[in-house]
């Protein structure tokens, strides 16, 4: 009985052995029959029909329909052979995109084995060498899924076979698209430097590479700086670079005038609109490169409109004319129903840094999230805190600006907000709601975490900010296109919707994507009654700032700085909406220094940048002849009993 029982166990082990041999032959043999399918049903891509399906218009138009600017068909192309292909060009492109393409079989295995784990792990990364980019390029197809991958790793495994590593690097480098309208490295290397490529140095070479990943960022100076950095140490750790030679270049190359580079494009202050519809273009939802787009023939519906740009620009060029030419100046319109951005000045044309993309000390335009915190956690805005001045709070001093208001030691929350009484609200900060809380507030307003890696409304090691956060001072930092966002949430009954510049586009083959509602209650079940009695503690902000609108537009304002010493500021704001637009304007300069305007006088937040703001929306309100909508009343079911602290 005992011997039947250990054979029968013999007779389990064996099938469960065989089982056990079936699956892991099953699990080498089908991928490798699947491989070899693909390898035979897959075909190599050819170089010259890429390049000729890259020939269609890209359009831009207004928000009315009106067509704002072509982009001209292909851009500006110019192969080159490989031996037209500098060591130093070469030697960048692989630190930028592929550090082993001249050993590997086509793919970089450790790359291809990150990439499938963060796909199956529900993010999204490419992975993906020269080879593979080509292929890529060449069947148009960009989905973030396996399947793609799968194709993409073969079809670059056969190219490797079948193609020298000599060609398959020229036709990469004579097919993608480098921004400024430039296909290919020789016309990159024109678009941005003025110079054929045997006339590139190290420093040039490793900033034309870098900007493979991110085309359409090739007027963003934080962005070409970091990618630069990126390849510079890229080349040195790879040995194509010594450290002596690193050393010689200390900042990233300047780029030549946008307008001789793309002469076709946007000329001045719309540049920078270009710029932006293309870089959102690229972003989800949408996920269309500019040379996706330009090969399908796309037509892109901007939320700009053309009434409220030329408001924008007769504003800033008004108020500005005569004054100081090391002044800067930011200017974002959102409409608060859609999101959409109105109006948009981000600088004056090529060359210049988007000042509306910039982070800056937002001053005491940022005090209305400390009013959200104390509504979010019950403390009304008739809720009186101590004011006196100056007061410490960490060993944080803070004092008052000019005491002209009329309340005192005896303040409201509300007239705290009015009158910019800095202790007050630092004291509800520090005392009551946090510093966290106020950030958190910003954040749902619509204020990003981040902004291209760098995290916002954080202390030191990423922890709480400090007290300084309660008056947008110390190391707190916004964009212009931030606040006009947060405020739009506001002045939309607390309803937050991102602020874009791409309401639809449509393909040449008639099929169109209109962008996705995302609205959401900013601030959670109350949300409304929150946002109007932040607004309605706001809204005597434009008289009493001489603000006031030259029509019967309701409007709450609010104006800031950045402080330096005494009545002198480095920056300047003023934010503020009505039911149907809000924004933002900033005034400042390239460095940390005192602004004065052509007088001599400190700039305040009511001074350049309130003339600004008052003047666009005073042209652009009456060139639409907008209705007086009201704002609603604070809300009454919100506590208001006053705490004194």
């Amino acid at each position: 009985m005992a011997q039947v029982q250990g054979d029968s166990k013999k007779r389990d082990w064996r099938r469960i052995r065989r089982a056990l041999y079936a699956l892991v032959s099953a699990a080498f043999l089908v991928p490798v029959v699947a491989f070899v399918i693909t390898y035979f049903v897959v075909d190599v891509p050819d170089p010259d029909a890429i390049a000729a399906q890259e020939t269609q218009t890209v359009s831009l138009y207004y928000a009315d329909g009106s067509k704002m600017v072509d982009i001209a068909p292909g851009g500006t192309r110019s192969k080159v052979s490989y031996d037209q292909l500098p060591d130093v060009v070469k030697h960048a492109v692989f630190a930028a995109e592929d550090a082993t393409f001249e050993e590997n079989a086509g793919f970089d295995i450790k790359s291809i084995v990150r990439a499938v784990w963060i796909q199956l792990t529900g993010g999204q990364s490419g992975g993906s060498g020269i080879t593979q980019q080509y292929v890529k390029k060449a069947t148009g197809d960009d989905a973030p899924n396996l399947g793609r991958k799968w194709v993409e790793l073969v079809s670059a495994f056969k190219m490797n076979n079948e193609r020298s590593k000599e060609d398959i690097l020229t036709a990469y480098l004579n097919t993608v698209y480098f921004g400024r309208g430039a296909y290919g490295i020789r016309a990159g290397a024109q678009a941005y430097f003025g110079k054929d490529l045997d006339q590139l140095n190290p420093s040039e070479a490793a900033q034309l590479a870098g900007m493979i990943q991110g085309p359409s960022k090739s007027e963003d100076a934080s962005y070409r700086k970091r990618r630069w950095t990126n390849v510079m140490t890229q080349m040195v750790d790879k040995g194509w670079l010594s450290a002596g030679e690193r050393a010689d270049f200390k900042e990233p190359p300047a780029l030549i005038d946008r307008d001789k580079a793309r002469p076709t494009s946007l000329s001045g202050p719309r540049q920078a609109i270009e710029d932006q519809v293309l870089d959102e273009l690229a972003q989800q939802p949408f996920g269309l490169s500019e040379d996706q787009a330009e090969r399908q023939g796309v037509k892109i519906y901007t939320t700009i409109d053309p009434k409220a740009q030329d408001a924008a620009e007769q504003a800033v060029k008004s108020v500005m004319d005569g004054q100081p030419l090391a002044l800067r100046q930011a200017l974002v319109a959102v409409n608060p129903k859609t999101g959409g951005v109105t109006a948009y000045w981000g600088n004056s044309g090529p060359g210049t840094t988007d000042n509306a993309q910039t982070l800056q000390q937002p001053g005491t335009v940022f005090q209305p999230f400390d009013l959200i915190a104390a509504l979010q956690q019950g403390i009304g805005t008739n809720s009186v805190f101590n004011s006196a001045s100056p007061q410490t709070f960490d060993a944080r001093q803070i004092i008052n600006g000019e005491e002209h208001y009329p309340c005192k030691a005896s303040c409201t929350l509300a007239q705290a907000l009015q009158y910019s009484i800095n202790t007050e609200l630092a004291n509800l900060v520090y005392n009551r709601v946090s510093t966290k809380a106020v950030a958190d507030a910003a954040h749902q307003a619509g204020v990003p975490a981040d902004v291209d890696g760098t995290k916002l409304l954080v202390g030191e090691n990423g922890g709480n900010p400090d007290i300084s956060i309660a008056n947008g001072g110390g190391s707190t930092q916004v964009r212009p296109i931030d606040l006009a966002a947060a405020y739009a949430t506001l002045a939309a009954d607390g309803q937050r919707r991102s602020p874009h510049f791409i309401s639809k586009i449509t393909f040449g083959d008639g099929r169109s994507f209109d962008r996705p509602d995302d609205t959401a209650a900013a601030f959670g079940p109350n949300s409304q009654q929150i946002a109007n009695s932040v607004t309605a503690a706001m809204a005597g902000g434009a008289q009493q700032n001489g603000l006031g609108l030259n029509g019967p537009w309701p409007t709450a304002v609010k104006t800031g700085a950045q402080p330096i010493s005494g009545p002198d500021n480095a920056k300047a704001w003023t934010v503020g909406y009505t039911r149907s637009l809000a924004a933002s304007v900033w005034v400042g300069s390239d460095r940390y220094e005192p602004i004065h305007d052509k007088d001599g006088n400190p700039i305040a937040g009511n001074g350049l940048p309130g003339k600004i703001w008052q003047s666009f929306m005073n042209g652009y309100l009456k060139a639409v002849n907008a209705p007086p909508e009201a704002f609603p009343p604070a809300a009454a079911d919100l506590p208001h009993a006053p705490t004194t602290r």
